[in-house]
């Protein structure tokens, strides 16, 4: 009875979603106030009865409700009770009602920290949002029902939780990538709500912007999650490998990144309108990418839910009428979309252009290799694998271009730059990172490689940059302490964020060029020196987890004589399966990480391994905290609250006088 209770309460959310969805929109074109009200109760509604959904059917997989087909599926009483838990978002269904419950959130946000905007504008932001709320739950309850039944007979047991789901990722990597995929549905919104008005000036993208930077950010912590999941998990020591189920969040973080900076642009100058709308729409259409692959059934992967074809036409159909119909709108609002200000050849607003669309070639690139496999083998029944050389032979040119307009944008201004006000300020920057990308590689690993420079020079070069513009930005305050006070969140979120690009550069550079790697076969009391580490192997021993049972192997590793740490890599084989799986050790730190992967047992107590030592590899995910740190500081900036409670004024006086308020 009570996972019906779950049902009810997600066909009660599609009906406020319907609602939601059709009469704030409607009064919002109509000016009928009371029609325009209804929009945040009605989203409060949506979230509570979704949150009422998706905490029965955690309570079901809590407690082995294996009648309940999805617990079947992804469950078993063996699971520890954390795992069986986050269970609920390793199957197709449960994940789409995970997904659909953090839409919710989102617009629950939005209707409270909406309230200085125009009652019409939030109108129509919450009823483009409660128009997707209605594809999604009407997608789960026609094809993907969480709460499905198996009757008359239930199994006694599950079928488990797939083995590589067992770890500590699985649990925050969904619901974070999630959360950023979601975030820029809001963005969606706010763009399609400023399409509807026909009031496409700086006041819609004032108000996006914080949106924006904090999916971003959150989307920034999802994908690192995937990378670092990727590196410890799949036992082969990279942190990215091209999965064309890990693609989509990228294409969508590019995207992203480019409309974050095209936002500014068209708040602070009023240009880029057309260009700001259609990169939100590109944004949200990423989100929905990932959807469709992950659930379409046209290909194989732990990362895949689905392999009814039925469900991934569904969401194409999502796709096609929200974009579609989004895309249509732009085109017949484009004459509205005209820029109030011009600007040299020399600029600022040329600079961010043209990153921008470096960012979008970059998208398209990746879609392109990832989508095509996929076509290819429907059109000819073939298969084709486009792997890294494509990805990398076109994405690392792009993002060495991107870093040079990097250092060069923040330096130049707005409207108008002097070729040698630019040539005087980046001259030093360019030679003292040569110096710094040649020597720092060399001073710390004794050794020279041609990319690694490339990589630690363009890192400096982001980073000399900055401190120069920080210091012109400071150079003509009264004290370079009160200048510094002075600087806006916005600035110093941007800095911190290009602060982590250069972090992460140098972090790719030296983990790609100077990692080293051994495959060897070990008995008890052998060693073998890899760097500057001695790994010892001990001996082997079996151990039992919760629901498991495994090979221990014991390696000690030594440094210049002195014993620094000892590795467990494990071989496991789970229960309610019989799945092997390998667990990897991993010895991490600041500057290196030492990695061994444990594989077949060989005779008199021998053991193949491979051992690895990355450098620096803690470097790429700590560049991507910077930058996630960096768009949650640049949402921080007191200037949106400010400029909020200025148009509420504006709008309360306005109304008083008997005016009508104009959106700037």
């Amino acid at each position: 009875m009570i996972p019906e209770l779950g049902q009810f309460s997600l066909i009660l959310a599609l009906c406020l979603s319907i609602l939601l969805g059709t009469l704030p929109v409607i009064g919002a074109q109509r000016n009928n106030v009371l029609w325009m009200s209804l929009a945040r109760p009605l989203s409060a509604g949506i979230f509570v009865f979704l949150g009422i959904s998706i905490s029965i059917l955690a309570y079901a997989f809590a407690t082995d409700d294996f009648s309940v087909r999805i617990v079947a599926a992804q469950s078993n009483s063996l699971l520890p009770m954390h795992f069986k838990l986050t269970a609920l978002w390793g199957g197709h269904e449960g994940s789409f009602l995970l997904w659909t419950f953090m839409l919710s959130g989102w617009m629950l946000a939005v209707s409270i920290y909406s309230k200085n905007m125009p009652v019409e504008f939030v109108a129509r932001v919450l009823g483009v949002l409660g128009f997707l709320c209605i594809g999604y739950i009407f997608f789960m309850l026609a094809t993907s029902n969480p709460f499905d039944r198996i009757v008359p007979l239930p199994p006694a047991d599950g079928a488990d939780l797939n083995t590589a789901l067992q770890d500590f990722a699985f649990i925050v990597h969904p619901p974070t990538l999630y959360m950023g995929y979601v975030g820029f549905s809001v963005v969606f919104a706010f763009a399609i709500a400023a399409l509807l008005s026909g009031r496409l000036d700086a006041a819609w993208a004032r108000w996006s912007r914080p949106w924006a930077n904090v999916a971003w950010a959150i989307l920034t912590i999802g994908v690192a999650l995937g990378s670092w999941w990727a590196y410890y998990e799949l036992g082969w020591g990279g942190w990215w490998g091209w999965d064309p189920v890990e693609n989509p969040p990228l294409i969508t973080w590019l995207f992203g990144t480019a409309l974050i900076h095209s936002l500014a642009v068209t708040e602070k100058r009023g240009v880029f309108k057309s260009w700001t709308v259609l990169l939100a729409i590109l944004a949200f259409s990423g989100s929905l990418l990932g959807t469709f692959i992950t659930r379409s059934g046209l290909l194989t992967s732990v990362h895949a839910f689905a392999s009814d074809p039925s469900r991934g036409f569904f969401i194409l159909g999502i796709l096609g009428l929200t974009v579609g119909g989004a895309l249509l709108l732009y085109a017949f609002r484009a004459p509205l979309m005209k820029s109030e200000f011009g600007f040299d050849v020399v600029s600022r607003e040329i600079f961010i252009l043209i990153n921008n669309v470096i960012l979008v070639v970059a998208a398209a690139s990746i879609f392109l290799g990832t989508i095509f496999p996929m076509v290819y083998q429907a059109l000819t029944n073939d298969l084709i694998s486009i792997g890294p050389p494509y990805f990398n032979a076109i994405f690392v040119p792009l993002m060495i271009l991107l870093v040079l307009f990097l250092g060069v944008g923040p330096l130049s201004r707005w409207k108008r730059t002097s070729t040698a006000y630019l040539l005087q300020q980046l001259t030093r920057v360019a030679g003292a990172s040569l110096v710094i990308g040649v020597i720092l590689p060399l001073i710390i690993l004794l050794e020279f490689s041609f990319a690694a420079t490339v990589s630690v020079a363009l890192a400096a070069w982001i980073v000399l940059s900055m401190g120069k513009d920080l210091m012109n930005k400071t150079a003509n305050k009264a004290t370079r302490s009160k200048g510094l006070r002075s600087l806006s969140l916005s600035y110093y979120g941007m800095q911190t964020a290009h602060l982590g690009i250069a972090v992460m550069l140098i972090g790719i550079g030296l983990t790609s060029y100077f990692s080293s790697e051994r495959s060897v076969v070990l008995g008890p009391g052998q060693s073998i020196d890899l760097g500057d580490y001695e790994f010892t192997f001990i001996s082997s021993s079996a151990v039992r987890g919760p629901n498991f049972i495994a090979d221990e192997a014991e390696i000690t590793v030594h440094k210049a004589g002195v014993e620094i740490e000892v590795l467990r890599p494990q071989r496991r084989v789970y229960l309610a399966t019989g799945t092997p799986s390998t667990e990897m050790a991993i010895d991490s730190g600041f500057l290196r990480d030492l990695f061994i992967t444990l594989g077949e047992e060989k005779t008199g107590g021998a053991w193949s391994m491979t051992i690895y030592v990355k450098p620096f590899i803690r470097w790429v995910w700590l560049g991507a905290l910077f930058m996630a740190l960096g768009g949650m500081v640049a949402a921080g900036d007191k200037r949106y609250r400010r400029l909020l409670r200025r148009r509420q004024t504006e709008r309360m006086a306005a109304n008083t006088s008997g005016a009508v308020p104009l959106i700037s």
